[in-house]
């Protein structure tokens, strides 16, 4: 270990940072929001802390959960990891229109005002489509399902109102599949995972796979790992735009690299032009970027004071999150497995304040990270 090496984990270990943030994921443990956890925190080239807490259930003799090799189920994340970044990939080859009519890529969504809704409306969540569709319920298949979701009516003007619906993300989803000739789950890792180093990341994860797979529920007393949490995506066979997909948070934490590089992978190939990335991550309507959320006084909760304007992330049902902030090089990842037996009845409101409180202390930690280097005289860093 070099002198500089060993300073900054002399001075990483001594900052208040690091306390503060284990105690504030050890809090939402002992305080029943989730039995595990895993946090990955890094810049665009370097992962400052990456650690697992807790345990896959809460049980202690169950295993701990480890950011390399430990499956989430990612629920929403779902929708920027994979469908937003596919139209990403789509938009830069000149594939995919983001101002055309979504009807022109998928004729069957049609009815009253349903040919003024275009692609962008879908990442925007600015279609006028309800926000949520019981698919489960009220459908048989995943064929049924997709006939639902394409006839649903419009209830606001598109363009209008933003309404977050998971029916957005489904349907941008198909237009992936179509306009890349090939199924979702494919073509995302053909030409994003792969490229990004992202090994461990999937749909539908094979039996083989189960016993490195936070549970998020039981059955019968058993632990349910590896059965998709969101009930319409396992209507949908377990691959859909909105939900359905597996990761861990090292893998989570090449993706937000490659982001926060501009476009290119750890492994140094250009995945995307950097104007590209601007173009999915800078605020739009509101506090949404295409696909992604910004931060605001909306999202500030689950936050934190210290991000940039800049920054941009998402959460899911089960406990996930990932924000990335550009403007401060920095990327926090927590993932959890909330649903899973919560033994409080405000488990999401409790996880928004650890979040919030974790990207704080990231920020800091990224300070110290700074003056450790600066100290070595090894780098320098803003």
């Amino acid at each position: 270990m070099t002198i500089g090496a060993l300073l900054f984990w002399v001075a990483l270990f001594q900052a208040n940072p690091v306390a503060a943030l284990e105690r504030s994921v050890g809090n939402g443990i002992r305080e029943g929001v989730y039995p595990g956890a895993v946090v990955v925190i890094g810049t665009k080239d370097t992962v400052l802390w990456s650690r697992g807490y807790g345990h896959f259930t809460w049980s202690p003799a169950s295993a701990v959960p480890d950011p390399d090799s430990t499956l989430f189920d990612l629920a929403s994340l779902t929708k920027v990891v994979a469908t937003t970044t596919a139209a990403m990939l789509l938009v830069q080859e000149g594939r995919l229109d983001l101002d055309r009519a979504l009807q022109s890529y998928l004729p069957e969504f049609a009815g009253p005002g349903k040919d003024r809704v275009t692609v962008r409306h879908l990442l925007e969540h600015r279609t006028g489509l309800r926000a949520f569709l019981p698919l489960n319920r009220v459908t048989e298949s995943a064929e049924e399902a997709r006939t639902r979701v394409l006839a649903e009516p419009l209830r606001l003007d598109p363009g209008g109102q933003v309404v977050y619906s998971d029916l957005n993300a489904m349907l941008l989803g198909w237009v992936v599949e179509l306009v890349a000739e090939m199924p979702l789950d494919r073509y995302v890792e053909e030409r994003l995972f792969r490229p990004m180093g992202m090994l461990n990341t999937r749909f539908r994860p094979p039996r083989t796979l189960r016993p490195r797979i936070m549970p998020v529920g039981l059955w019968r007393g058993q632990a349910i790992a590896g059965e998709v949490h969101d009930q319409n995506a396992a209507r949908l066979d377990g691959v859909a735009g909105h939900a359905g997909l597996y990761s861990t948070g090292h893998d989570l934490a090449r993706f937000a690299q490659t982001l926060l590089r501009g476009g290119v992978t750890p492994g140094g190939d250009e995945l995307f032009a950097p104007g590209v990335v601007r173009h999915f991550t800078r605020r739009g309507s509101g506090n949404r970027a295409l696909g992604w959320e910004m931060r605001d006084t909306t999202t500030a909760e689950q936050t934190g004071s210290s991000l940039s304007a800049a920054a941009f992330g998402h959460g899911g049902f089960t406990g996930t999150s990932i924000w990335i902030d550009p403007d401060g090089d920095l990327f926090v990842i927590l993932l959890t497995n909330r649903v899973f037996a919560p033994r409080t009845r405000s488990s999401i409101t409790k996880l928004k304040r650890v979040r919030g409180e974790l990207a704080d202390q990231a920020v800091q930690l990224r300070h110290e990270w700074c003056r450790a280097r600066s100290a070595a005289e090894t780098d320098r860093c803003e």
